[in-house]
C-alpha cells in the first residue's frame, strides 16, 4: 500500500472514530475488511488514537481566532494525521505531512479547507 492511499484510509478511520467512538482496530478491520493495513497506516491510525490530546494540544496553539471544537471534522482529522507526521513520525518530512493533507483537503473538505490546513500547519513547524 503506498503511503499516499495509507493516509487516505487512515483519514476515514480516524474520520469514523471522531464521529463515532468505533475502536481504531475495528475500523481497520471494517474498512480493509480482508486487505492488511500497511505498517504506516497501524502507525498513524494508532499514533493518533495514542497521542490525541497531544496533538490536539498542538493544534489549538496555532489556532487563531478557532477553536478545536468549532472546526469541521474534516479539517480537524487532517490536522491530526498531519501533526502526527510531523512530531512523532521521523520518517516524514514535514513539508511532505503538510502537503499530503493539503492535496486530501481538496478532496474530502471544502475550498477553504487546504489553505486554512497549510497556514496552521505552517505555524506549527516555525
Amino acid at each position: 500500500m503506498k503511503r499516499r492511499n495509507a493516509r487516505e484510509k487512515a483519514f476515514q478511520i480516524i474520520f469514523s472514530i471522531d464521529n463515532e467512538n468505533f475502536d481504531p482496530n475495528e475500523s481497520l478491520k471494517q474498512l480493509l475488511q480482508k486487505e492488511v493495513p500497511s505498517d504506516f497506516l497501524n502507525a498513524i491510525v494508532h499514533g493518533v488514537f495514542q497521542h490525541k490530546q497531544d496533538i490536539d494540544e498542538k493544534i489549538t496553539k496555532h489556532l487563531e481566532k478557532w477553536s478545536l471544537n468549532r472546526l469541521a471534522t474534516v479539517e480537524k482529522t487532517l490536522l491530526r494525521i498531519a501533526t502526527y507526521e510531523m512530531f512523532y513520525d521521523i520518517d516524514t518530512p514535514h513539508g511532505v505531512a503538510i502537503n499530503e493533507a493539503i492535496e486530501l483537503a481538496h478532496v474530502y473538505g471544502d475550498e477553504k479547507s487546504g489553505k486554512f490546513i497549510n497556514g496552521v500547519l505552517s505555524k506549527m513547524i516555525k
